[in-house]
């Protein structure tokens, strides 16, 4: 017999097998699984920033770094100061103080950005060597200060001294 199952009594008691399912249930599930999923996917692409490891440049950069008037540029980061160095040259060391509302203050950073860009207009590239004790924010902070004083080539070492 179509639509039935034997229950074991002898062919007398037979269950049909068209039982209606309660989908409300599984469409909530999914609604919840696919709003999740999308949410997810925006905020990996917002979290992001663009940093590249520090390394040697390919042969295509290297070409471009001899077309134009660069130099090599780190900017040390410790707890307490910055310290910016072009090449060989050491400029002074940057303090890390508090402003008023209890952030760090990089307006000094800054300055010495625009200082730096008006001398080399063809700088692009910097590396920041954060210590261990250098909270994410700070880094974070000054990552985004570099970018914005048109140094977008931002690399990220371990510190080295």
């Amino acid at each position: 017999m179509a639509g039935g199952m034997d229950t074991g009594q002898g062919g007398k008691g037979k269950k049909s097998l068209d039982v209606a399912i309660n989908l409300t249930a599984f469409i909530d599930l999914m609604a919840v699984t696919i709003s999740f999923l999308i949410m997810t996917a925006v905020w990996t692409q917002i979290g992001r920033l663009q940093v590249s490891q520090a390394g040697g440049p390919s042969t295509e950069e290297e070409q471009k770094v001899e077309e134009t008037k660069t130099v090599q540029l780190n900017l040390l980061i410790t707890p307490t100061e910055l310290r910016l160095t072009a090449d060989q040259s050491a400029f002074d060391p940057i303090p890390l103080t508090q402003d008023s509302k209890g952030k760090t203050d990089l307006t000094k950073l800054v300055a010495r950005f625009k200082e730096l860009k008006a001398q080399l207009p063809d700088q692009t590239a910097i590396t920041l060597q954060p210590e261990d004790k250098v909270r994410y924010e700070i880094l974070v902070r000054i990552i985004d200060e570099c970018i914005g004083a048109g140094l977008p080539q931002v690399s990220v070492s371990a510190a080295m001294g």
